[in-house]
């Protein structure tokens, strides 16, 4: 079964709101992990807007109580989130090309253009012991430059499929598509795939049930969305209900 591990991110930016440290973010992430997270992933950005260096030091520390979660941290490898990766040393680093004002992440990377620059980036991350993914558009001709330059994985850039999705079956059965056939040649080329961004309970099952070879999902917005009704623990379990309902989608198809 696709593994989900949990985006922390909105429990900051809520927690930024105040000057009391409520809600907590590592018990949030310890809901979510004893709820069956199989990770916790944070987007540290420059301007500090949810998640903040301390978080991620905090995470970290509490992370040792559970060996077997895996730490992802996001970033822009270009815009200081390296010497946060560097201390800590997550499970995965996940290098996204995000500006350092963008509102939320909104593209993948162009390889061909950065190549030259990502390689020592990437080589110096699996040094220090970090599994590495290139978040990533759909796009076959740039992900199939990703082995060159080093990378392990890729995680497909969501969005397109999630706001076809919200159109209807006409306009989605595309862009799934396209995400179906860029997975299966990352796998043809040794790339192992995780996907993120707008995924949620309405359309993650279908996309998780067509997209093969999809390892791992990162899903923050949605889940804490939904968790303002159903709670943390529940909105967890709901997740993960709907990445068992994908293998049977899976296995049907």
């Amino acid at each position: 079964m696709t593994r989900l591990s949990v985006n922390v991110n909105k429990v900051a930016l809520l927690r930024n709101t105040r000057v009391h440290g409520i809600p907590s973010v590592t018990g949030a992430a310890r809901t979510a992990i004893e709820a069956g997270a199989y990770g916790i992933t944070v987007h540290p950005r420059p301007d500090q807007r949810h998640i903040t260096p301390g978080d991620v030091d905090d995470l970290a520390e509490m992370l040792k109580d559970y060996p077997e979660i895996e730490y992802n941290i996001e970033g822009n490898p270009f815009h200081q989130v390296m010497d946060i990766v560097r201390k800590v040393r997550p499970t995965q680093a996940t290098l996204v090309p995000d500006d350092p004002d963008a509102f939320t992440s909104d593209q993948g990377w162009d390889v061909k253009a950065n190549a030259e620059r990502l390689k020592p980036i990437i080589a110096e991350l699996k040094d220090l012991g970090c599994r590495v993914s290139l978040f990533m558009d759909s796009d076959l001709d740039q992900i199939e430059r990703v082995p060159d330059i080093g990378a392990d994985r890729i995680e497909l850039y969501t969005e397109p499929y999630a706001v076809a999705f919200a159109e209807g079956p006409e306009q989605v059965q595309p862009v799934l598509s396209s995400f179906a056939r860029a997975a299966e040649r990352a796998h043809e080329i040794g790339l192992a795939v995780n996907a993120g961004h707008d995924l949620n309970l309405d359309n993650l099952a279908v996309f998780c049930g067509t997209v093969p070879n999809v390892l791992e999902v990162s899903i923050g917005h949605a889940l804490v969305a939904d968790a303002l009704d159903m709670g943390l623990k529940n909105a967890v379990g709901a997740y993960l209900g709907e990445l068992e309902k994908a293998e049977t989608i899976s296995t049907s198809s």
